[in-house]
């Protein structure tokens, strides 16, 4: 289960790349150029708050994975 575990981090590690991809790349970006006053606002929500707190998150998660964090017994 433990080996499972590391395999899924690097599954999440792969998803945040992802995710900073499209979250750019195709939504954020894209709503700049389009010259709408609503779609520069949806582009800015976007790169700046929703971009990081799905990448900084699935990252962290995907890490931790990784490095074994979840592997620990709890302690009474």
């Amino acid at each position: 289960m433990n080996q499972l575990k590391r395999a899924l981090g690097m599954v999440w590690i792969a998803l945040s790349i992802a995710a900073a991809y499209f979250c750019v790349f195709e939504f954020g970006l894209p709503k700049f150029v389009s010259g709408k006053q609503e779609d520069l606002v949806f582009g800015i929500i976007i790169l700046f708050v929703l971009t990081p707190l799905i990448v900084i998150g699935l990252g962290t998660f995907g890490y931790y994975a990784l490095m074994g964090e979840y592997d620990k017994p709890k302690h009474k």
